[in-house]
């Protein structure tokens, strides 16, 4: 047969360890696969061709994406006419679903097979977008349990593949090989502070977090604080943040290794996002921030339809980390919530016995598992790998 063609869109860096992934897993039955679209380092990595680079895609918010909204639709204009060119088996939009949805649909009424890599957010908050991913995608790929039953409820395909996030984190906890990697003395309590990836949601928390770490220090002296910047840019800000702001914080700032700096962490205090779902598999009592642009919050708190924004808190369906938005973002709510997760070892040990049946639950293989769901769309299942 034919050179398999896979047409591939993702928007950012969540979206580039998906993506390389599901090239790893497809390679594995067809090694002469073509992998096309928009995409990061690590698909590049596995022979992925970009045509766009993917950080042009990578903005936030409400308000936010209209700033660049004449570039947005150039980009994809040229993408939906780079993918009827090239005549993919399938094309897989990976998250970033404002961006790919709209090209997902686009294909999908001219007889390409559509597949979406991660669920939008559809069952908190604008729930009509049902209609419009119903009509764009032969196949939704979901990472989380209670995301299933909302898609069944409206009739589009639905798979939940789990999250290859647990796959690769083991049980076993991390902790003292994380610290002897990033040199942490033992006998005393370490917090990791992640303010996010990008510019503006550090920008939005880096003070509060700096505020907190100070709090906490003047109850707890010896405590000693270390933040992962995303990268050299994140880096920059980051300590002109802390040069501006504090001159004598025992904080350390280490360039990428948000991973091994969490594994080396007792708590995190960190912005939503995936990092939570990380913390959570790496056994990490945590306090989860979000604040939005006042416009933003303003637009967006009349659409949210669920109590929880965390994702620990949506996989539990109950209050099981702190979660703080907009004005609650403060060292005074922070500090002694992180100071109750360093001292109350009894409920330290029950969260964590959560955390890990979450673990477990998640771990599907989920690479794989959306390997086969888009080879199925594609045409070309795994029970004909013999004939290719």
């Amino acid at each position: 047969m034919a050179s398999l063609k896979i047409g591939l869109i993702a928007g950012e860096a969540s979206g580039d360890i998906l993506g390389a992934g599901l090239i790893q897993a497809i390679r594995q039955h067809f090694p002469d696969a073509e992998f096309e679209g928009i995409g990061g380092p690590l698909m590049i990595s596995e022979g992925f061709h970009s045509i766009c680079d993917m950080d042009r895609l990578s903005v936030m918010g409400l308000t936010e994406p209209l700033k660049r909204l004449p570039e947005l639709l150039r980009i994809r204009r040229h993408l939906k006419r780079h993918f009827l060119n090239w005549q993919p088996d399938v094309v897989v939009g990976i998250d970033s679903p404002d961006f790919t949805l709209n090209v997902e649909r686009s294909l999908r009424e001219r007889g390409v097979r559509t597949v979406h890599y991660v669920s939008p957010s559809v069952w908190a908050w604008r729930q009509g977008r049902i209609k419009t991913i119903a009509k764009a995608v032969d196949h939704m790929l979901t990472l989380f349990p209670f995301e299933e039953d909302f898609y069944r409820q409206h009739g589009v395909p639905v798979t939940c593949v789990g999250h290859p996030l647990a796959d690769q984190i083991p049980l076993e906890d991390q902790r003292e090989q994380a610290r002897e990697s990033l040199d942490i003395g033992a006998g005393h309590p370490v917090v990791a502070l992640l303010p996010g990836s990008r510019a503006g949601e550090v920008s939005q928390l880096i003070g509060v977090f700096l505020d907190t770490a100070q709090w906490l220090r003047r109850a707890l002296p010896n405590i000693e604080f270390v933040i992962p910047a995303a990268n050299a840019d994140r880096r920059r800000q980051i300590l002109d943040a802390i040069a501006s702001q504090t001159a004598d914080l025992p904080v350390r700032v280490v360039l990428g290794e948000s991973r091994t700096v969490m594994s080396a962490a007792d708590a995190v205090v960190m912005a939503s996002g995936t990092t939570s779902l990380e913390a959570l598999l790496l056994q990490r009592p945590m306090v989860v921030c979000y604040r939005f642009s006042k416009l933003s919050y303003a637009l967006l708190s009349r659409l949210i339809k669920t109590p929880f924004f965390s994702l620990p808190n949506l996989l539990a369906q109950r209050s099981l980390v702190p979660e703080l938005l907009q004005d609650e973002v403060s060292a005074e709510v922070i500090g002694p919530l992180i100071l109750e997760q360093l001292s109350n070892a009894n409920h330290r040990e029950s969260l964590l016995a959560e955390f890990r049946a979450i673990h477990v639950d998640l771990a599907r293989k989920a690479s794989e598992q959306a390997a086969t769901r888009v080879l199925a769309a594609a045409g070309v299942g795994l029970e004909g790998v013999g004939d290719a």
